[in-house]
């Protein structure tokens, strides 16, 4: 475990329980997971399963879920477990809800993934009033996270929004100012939303994610490994961090926006081309576990 405790509550990314219980033994804790479809296909149960030739119903993918999280739920802390409901373009808030509750009675530390969507925030507006964790997922930008904020306003459990570093990487974008950003714009708020720093690619990407004090942070087993191997520390005074893609190469800044965290949350521009390429891929690897259609 780290000789110093950290303000940052460190999360797995991953749907294999048994890659769980090895990194738990590797640092000692963990404090919390979260699961997406894409993990859930990755599975290796589900993978023999649809190696062996028998494709899932949604029925058996939602159990197969089920039993992942459940098994999962009692091997990491308070930060819980994340549970992703299936949403494509055409998924109403109502639908997303109806999964989400179920979903929250599966363990008793389920955090439900909503995607930084209008109907999402709907779903999230509600499940709030039901006094359900919830996790805003696919998070791009300053403006969805003000939304996420003004539409969960009364929570009575912190409501994580989880910004996805990597992938503005991947566009040259720094990913990273967008955890620097939402966690400036929250100096602002009452504290009720958490920056959970996702899809991080690099130790350094984790490195700075303590050095911005972002909540909580979920990483890969890989990127767990190298910080075990390094010493399982925060970053020292002089730590800078280098915003630069695996090339090496310079990566764009995202300016700092003056924001009302305060107004509606119908007001805030949720658009963004990496939260609609998201909610794509998670739908296309849900899709890839289920047996065609009768």
């Amino acid at each position: 475990m780290p000789t110093t405790k950290l303000q940052t509550k460190i999360l797995i990314d991953g749907g294999d329980p048994d890659e769980t219980t090895r990194i738990r033994n590797l640092l000692g804790f963990l404090d919390g997971q979260t699961t997406n479809p894409t993990l859930v296909a990755k599975n290796p149960d589900v993978q023999r399963r649809i190696a062996s030739g028998h494709k899932l119903t949604p029925e058996e993918q939602k159990q197969e879920y089920r039993l992942i999280v459940q098994r999962i739920s009692p091997l990491i802390g308070d930060a819980g477990v994340s549970i992703e409901v299936f949403a494509d373009f055409d998924t109403t808030a109502e639908q997303m809800l109806e999964q989400g509750r179920e979903m929250f009675s599966w363990i008793p530390n389920a955090y439900i993934k909503y995607p930084c969507t209008r109907e999402g925030l709907r779903a999230a507006q509600e499940s709030v009033k039901w006094n359900m964790r919830v996790n805003m997922t696919l998070c791009f930008s300053q403006e969805q996270a003000a939304a996420v904020y003004s539409a969960t306003k009364g929570a009575r459990q912190p409501v994580y929004v989880s910004p996805f570093v990597g992938r503005l990487d991947d566009r040259g974008d720094n990913g990273m100012d967008v955890v620097h950003n939402i966690k400036k714009m929250y100096e602002h708020g009452d504290g009720h939303v958490h920056v959970l720093a996702a899809s991080l690619r690099r130790l350094e990407h984790l490195l700075y994610a303590f050095a911005l004090k972002a909540e909580l942070a979920t990483v890969p087993a890989k990127i767990l490994e190298q910080w075990a191997a390094s010493g399982s520390q925060g970053p020292d005074e002089n730590f800078r961090y280098s915003a630069v893609n695996a090339q090496g190469q310079a990566l764009k800044p995202i300016p700092y926006k003056e924001i009302d965290i305060n107004g509606p949350w119908e007001s805030f521009d949720l658009r963004h081309e990496l939260t609609t390429r998201g909610i794509e891929k998670f739908v296309a690897d849900y899709k890839s576990t289920l047996a065609p259609a009768a």
